[in-house]
């Protein structure tokens, strides 16, 4: 297209830009209006001139080619930013006429830009080791362990018994995720440290629900077991809702993100299935054994 024109060029490059050495607006000697003067170079003078020898009085066109990089794929676009009429064999010397000021620079422009490579000289060159990376897991790590340290303490120490079943919920359930990560053949990265923590909260969180349902149906004045039967059954909703919600924010995240927001997306949904396997069915399971049989006045569930 040229100025919104449809042209029909023939295949056969005469010249490509690395024949240019150089294009400046100007303005022709003879008639003082606005032109492009352009040099050509690098051995291509003697096949340009035969050819616009061969084809005088016909039209010759610039075409301006741009490859783009578009989701992995190079899209090559070709656009036509110049058409003059050959009015005699052309050398390594010539003028397009023609056009306006502001079309003169432009086009001189554009030339310059497909015609001049820039060649790069280091300055300065540095060889980045993988320890960055190494040091940066291993602070993950740390991070990971002293969360765990803590909440099983705290666990530990506010819920008593049921706060020891939650904790052995939450080990088996960090041997689960480990496991199935191994299984796919996961690399821990930093996000996906981070989305194991994040699972880590929220098991715990799911385990809190439960004993604090249950101690609700305490203070209501159901027998231990009732409680226990109570607690669960009726967090066991607002478990699901809660990890429902978040697994779908995984999954978009899984299928909009890139790289790292991927790793986090794919450790947090595993994280969720494990921990609602462990808090719902490992710690009832435990509970059960525990109390199930014993005919107790209360239960060892707070402070």
């Amino acid at each position: 297209m040229n100025r919104g024109q449809p042209l029909l060029l023939k295949r056969q490059v005469v010249l490509s830009g690395d024949s240019i050495t150089s294009a400046a607006s100007s303005f022709d000697q003879e008639t003082a209006k606005p032109a492009v003067s352009i040099h050509l170079g690098g051995g291509g003078e003697a096949l340009f001139t035969q050819i616009t020898r061969q084809n005088i009085g016909h039209p010759l066109a610039i075409v301006y080619v741009e490859s783009k990089i578009e989701n992995q794929t190079t899209r090559r676009d070709e656009r036509v930013i110049s058409v003059a009429v050959i009015n005699s064999a052309l050398g390594n010397q010539f003028q397009i006429t023609g056009l306006g000021v502001e079309e003169a620079k432009d086009l001189a422009l554009l030339l310059r830009a497909g015609a001049l490579p820039t060649v790069i000289y280091p300055i300065e060159e540095r060889m980045v080791g993988p320890s960055l990376g190494q040091e940066n897991i291993h602070r993950g790590i740390v991070s990971l362990a002293v969360g765990m340290g803590l909440i099983l303490t705290l666990m530990a120490v506010y819920y008593r018994l049921f706060g020891w079943v939650a904790n052995m919920a939450l080990l088996l359930n960090l041997i689960f995720l480990v496991a199935v990560l191994s299984i796919l053949g996961a690399t821990l990265t930093l996000p996906g440290i981070a989305g194991i923590v994040l699972t880590v909260g929220m098991a715990v969180d799911a385990n809190v629900l439960i004993y604090e349902r249950i101690r609700e149906e305490l203070r209501a004045g159901f027998s231990p077991q009732a409680a226990i039967y109570a607690g669960y059954e009726r967090a066991f909703a607002t478990i699901i809702d809660a990890n429902v919600t978040t697994l779908i924010v995984g999954v978009v995240l899984f299928c909009i993100g890139t790289g790292p927001v991927k790793g986090f997306a794919v450790t947090l949904c595993l994280g969720l299935m494990t921990s609602m396997l462990t808090a719902v069915t490992y710690s009832r399971a435990m509970v059960n054994l525990i109390y199930g049989r014993r005919q107790v006045k209360q239960l060892s569930i707070g402070i």
